[in-house]
């Protein structure tokens, strides 16, 4: 009998505990939710701060403002940047722009449709244009522009709402109460340091993001360097083809950015990059790039008028690549370039971006109150879409990581004749050792994908028709670590 009464009260206690726990518990969500309405409702705060106003965070911003949040958008420079990379778009960065209803921003900035990649390889020649299949939702055809003239336009539109707050002003720091970010300490044009609150703050800082330390632990990598200037009152015979060379020591590409603009880039090792000033640069490009570049096509006549009608403006800018970490401090996501990179022969970043917003929109939409941290933590960290496929960050599946999770929204043979021969280093399944290179023997490297990717993929002889498969207009969601 007594082991019975010991055995009904160890049950009752142990209902007892329960109960008491789950009250506690209810109770304390209940002033949590409380808190939350009362931080919503205080005067001053925005609904969210987007540090950063380039492609990912004027579409952010002008998505959530659509959506009726109050957004304040602090960025470092509003004038218009002068970067060169990011100034191909593909077809899938097109159709996320019209799914965000900024597919307007293209017009008036003297864009150039992308059609095709055209590659040159040991004397060799051939052209992959964007395939027509009536599966893709949209017309497969890429964009070329001045990327700073896009921004531009994403700025103007994005403050053309009311609800969206444009400012000029460095952001030093994130604002963090009881390990939950609040907002961020700033100088704002006139020079004084300021702070602006917000129930949640969005990095978009681009690729040397001061505040990406803060909140992720994560690291880039720096494989080479970009090289690259304008050659002004031209127009290449094929202006709608992005023209690939495979020189040595490494590729180069010409391209039609505007309607007399020409972009011309060499991708210099990181260990071996000319000086630029004391005009070192100048004759790399002259005398070892410029032999190497095709004389077909008026390909290398542009090249060089850039170099000698006086010394171009000639710019640099890292390769650099970073897979995706997932940021688990709360009131805080990163997004863009901040969060991460893949190298700029994949030419996706731009509409991984543009996916990611797209994705981070969606997940926000049902929320009434974004204040309510632990829900946007948990929206985000368990980003799973169904129909969606598991891909590197990179917009790659290597068959072992899952950096991130991208929507293969297209997957289109292309013919391309190549020769049996895997003796040359960018035959199939066999990269060479270079900045493109996975460590992986056999595996796609997860550096390599996108339109451009597929050049690297295939040997230079053209003899063989074959199919292979695809995914130029892949775009990820990059949230998923």
């Amino acid at each position: 009998m007594a082991t019975t009464y010991a055995w009904l009260w160890t049950v009752l206690a142990f209902v007892l505990t329960w109960m008491v726990f789950h009250i506690i518990k209810r109770k304390k969500e209940a002033t949590e939710e409380t808190e939350a309405e009362a931080e919503e409702r205080r005067d001053g705060v925005a609904d969210v701060i987007i540090v950063g106003a380039g492609v990912a965070g004027a579409a952010l911003a002008y998505a959530l403002a659509k959506d009726g949040r109050r957004v304040h958008v602090i960025e470092r420079d509003l004038k218009e940047p002068e970067r060169f990379m990011g100034e191909l778009m593909q077809a899938g960065g097109r159709l996320m722009l019209a799914n965000l209803g900024l597919e307007d921003c293209l017009e008036e900035i003297d864009a150039q449709a992308a059609k095709s990649l055209a590659i040159y390889k040991d004397g060799k020649h051939a052209t992959l244009p964007f395939p027509d299949d009536k599966k893709f939702p949209y017309e497969p055809v890429g964009s070329l522009f001045r990327n700073g003239r896009l921004v531009q336009r994403l700025r103007k539109k994005a403050a053309s709402l009311t609800n969206v707050q444009l400012e000029e002003g460095t952001v030093k720091s994130l604002i963090e109460e009881k390990g939950v970010v609040k907002g961020v300490t700033y100088k704002n044009s006139a020079g004084e340091e300021t702070t602006a609150f917000a129930l949640l703050t969005v990095v978009c800082d681009g690729c040397y993001s001061n505040l990406r330390r803060s909140v992720v632990d994560n690291k880039e990598d720096v494989h080479s360097y970009m090289v690259g200037y304008v050659t002004k009152n031209s127009r290449l015979e094929d202006p709608h083809s992005l023209h690939l060379i495979f020189s040595k020591p490494l590729v180069c590409f010409i391209y039609q950015i505007t309607s007399e603009e020409v972009r011309c880039v060499a991708e210099v090792p990181a260990d071996s990059i000319p000086s630029i000033a004391n005009g070192e640069m100048s004759n790399f490009l002259r005398n070892t790039m410029a032999p190497q570049i095709p004389e077909n096509g008026n390909l290398r006549e542009i090249f060089l008028k850039g170099i000698e009608e006086g010394l171009p403006e000639i710019k640099s800018t890292a390769t650099k690549s970073m897979s995706a970490k997932l940021c688990d401090k709360k009131g805080v996501i990163v997004l863009g370039d901040a969060f991460n990179m893949r190298h700029p022969v994949i030419a996706s970043g731009m509409m991984v971006a543009l996916s990611d917003v797209c994705i981070l929109r969606n997940l926000l939409r049902p929320l009434p109150n974004l204040a309510n941290t632990k829900k946007v933590s948990e929206l985000v960290s368990n980003c799973k879409h169904a129909g969606e496929y598991l891909f590197a960050s990179a917009g790659c599946y290597n068959g072992r990581s899952k950096r991130g999770i991208a929507t293969r929204l297209l997957q289109l043979p292309l013919q391309w004749r190549f020769s049996n021969n895997r003796n040359d280093g960018y035959s199939r399944g066999h990269e060479p050792s270079s900045p493109y290179s996975s460590s992986s023997s056999g595996s796609h490297n997860p550096h390599l994908h996108g339109l451009l990717a597929l050049s690297l993929s295939f040997t230079s002889s053209l003899l063989e028709p074959q199919t292979f498969w695809v995914g130029f207009a892949n775009v990820g969601c990059t949230f998923s670590g």
